[in-house]
């Protein structure tokens, strides 16, 4: 059996290595170990007036920045096959 090498893949090829071969605790750690090392972004304190609105803003973000990246993958696609 040939040797992986984690640290060649991507993050998102990581995830779907990871997602494929649930079984195999060396890619779990491999994709714990990259997302902590991440740094962390502090949105708001549990004690910000503004504590629910900034969450949220942050939520829409998120999920926007998901959209475009999925708009961008289908039209790389797209551009592929034509």
């Amino acid at each position: 059996m040939s040797q992986i090498n984690y640290d060649a893949m991507s993050d998102t090829e990581l995830k779907q290595y990871f997602l494929k071969h649930r079984g195999n605790r060396t890619a779990f750690q491999a994709y714990l170990d990259r997302i902590n090392q991440r740094p962390h972004r502090i949105i708001a304190s549990p004690d910000d007036p503004d504590f629910d609105e900034k969450v949220q803003a942050a939520i829409r973000q998120k999920l926007e920045a998901g959209r475009s990246r999925r708009s961008q993958q289908s039209n790389n696609s797209n551009a592929a096959d034509g």
